[in-house]
């Protein structure tokens, strides 16, 4: 159905009345909707015009009057007090504040997205520029000594093997350990081997030639007693003379000391024993221990592990050593190849001999500044030779507890003499603090050749 613009305008007309009568319009809620005070809005409707005020009679001849000033638009109503929203439809405002969406913290401005990848892009420039300036400087390094080798003159002197050796400290070492230990020529070669080894490596850095750290994890294969620790202990000196090792220590190191008894613990133990080891030399002993093939949950093989991870990343800091009968050891390295493969030095300690075990009884008095008197020398060969006979034998352990019951029988023989039987006054002599005498050592004889059978073994 089609409208005459007549119908349309009325039906405008009773519309807008109808809402007039129906809705009662207030200054407030005028200001809310237009921002500012002012009559209802179709209220003119149906009004005649209002006159205007006062016109007064038209001056015919009189000169017009002044415009009047324009009027001043009125100030935007200050924003409602609650909240200062300065929306006029009323609510909330429409910027986004972010929302419960745990994942806001995802989105961002676009600006700043962009800047932070042009931050990133020129970090990563920058260390790539780094990276092929180090590589460069490294190529330059490596022509000049190329240069420098090719015109170095094949007799251009390097020293001395023997300035070395006693500048460095390593000639005293060697003669340390050949005063201290006896016999033992198999173990001072090798020593001796890996020594040379060592200076002959700082003189060709000396001179400019390429050198590598070489391999000196040990292993020391022997019976009890034959001097495993003695030798640990010179070679972290000489390693620490010839700048190997950066304190030259030996920490000595048990399953015990390695392996822990439930899960969890066994990292830290091994770890903190690594740790105080950390340039010198770590002497596992009775490393086979670390290893039970009966118990496939047995923690001895993370110790294992871990042992394994260190000789080959930290190689140049710390040098682990493992010591051992020699027929447990060889049973060791078949379950555990990676720690033969590992050792490049194997050393095998033999067992003392008589005579040299008296050479070694003789030390230890010296070193103690006692004196072994002659006629007692035959005695204590004759004790050692029927001690090697009897099982648990240790070598220089067995030496060493003979002369500490030597030592306290003569001092029993003392005492009695010038304490209990007042001889000579209870004055006694130099002589009879520091000898040790054949009655001293008949004891002990007397003990193996006398006493029962199940008793020898603690003569």
């Amino acid at each position: 159905m089609k409208l005459s613009p007549a119908a349309l305008s009325a039906l405008f007309v009773t519309s807008a009345s109808a809402f007039v009568s129906t809705r009662t319009f207030t200054p407030k809620s005028l200001t809310r909707i237009y921002g500012q005070a002012g009559p209802p809005p179709f209220s003119s409707y149906g009004q005649p015009p209002a006159a205007p005020a006062n016109p007064g009679p038209p001056s015919y001849g009189a000169p017009p009057a002044a415009p009047a000033a324009p009027a001043t638009p009125a100030a935007p109503a200050a924003p409602a007090a609650s909240g200062g929203n300065p929306n006029p439809l009323g609510g909330k405002s429409l910027d986004y504040t972010g929302g419960d969406d745990p994942n806001n913290a995802n989105y961002g401005r676009l600006t700043d997205k962009l800047n932070e990848a042009d931050i990133e892009r020129r970090k990563a420039a920058e260390e790539a520029a780094l990276r092929e300036r180090a590589a460069e400087i490294r190529r330059e390094e490596r022509l000049k000594k190329i240069a420098y080798m090719r015109d170095m003159p094949d007799n251009q002197p390097a020293g001395t093997v023997e300035e070395f050796m006693f500048k460095e400290g390593v000639q005293d070492q060697l003669d340390k350990l050949d005063r201290d230990l006896v016999g033992l020529i198999p173990v001072k070669k090798r020593v001796k081997e890996i020594a040379a080894l060592l200076v002959l490596d700082k003189m060709r850095r000396k001179l400019g030639f390429e050198t590598s750290v070489p391999s000196l994890h040990m292993s020391f294969t022997g019976a009890p007693g034959t001097g495993k620790t003695t030798v640990a202990v010179r070679m972290g000196q000489i390693l620490a003379k010839m700048g190997y090792c950066r304190k030259g220590h030996v920490v000595l190191a048990t399953r015990d000391d390695l392996v822990g008894q439930y899960v969890g613990h066994t990292a830290p133990k091994t770890k903190e024993m690594i740790k105080k080891a950390m340039g010198g030399v770590l002497l596992v002993d009775e490393a086979y221990y670390l290893y039970n093939a009966a118990n496939d949950r047995d923690y001895g093989q993370e110790s294992i592990e871990i042992l394994l991870n260190v000789m080959e990343n930290n190689s140049e800091d710390l040098v682990v050593a493992v010591a051992g009968y020699k027929d447990r050891m060889d049973k060791f390295f078949s379950y555990i190849p990676g720690m033969m493969s590992r050792i490049g030095n194997h050393i095998d300690f033999p067992n003392y001999s008589a005579d040299e075990l008296v050479e070694i009884a003789s030390v230890m008095a010296r070193d103690l500044e006692y004196e072994i008197n002659d006629d007692a020398m035959p005695v204590f060969k004759r004790y050692i030779e029927e001690r090697m006979q009897l099982p648990y034998f240790s070598n220089a352990r067995t030496v060493r507890n003979a002369m500490d019951r030597a030592r306290m029988n003569s001092a029993i023989r003392t005492f009695e003499k010038y304490a209990i039987r007042g001889e000579n006054g209870g004055m006694c002599s130099v002589e009879d603090l520091k000898g040790i005498h054949a009655d001293d050592f008949q004891v002990l004889l007397d003990d193996i050749l006398y006493a029962d059978t199940d008793k020898r073994i603690f003569a």
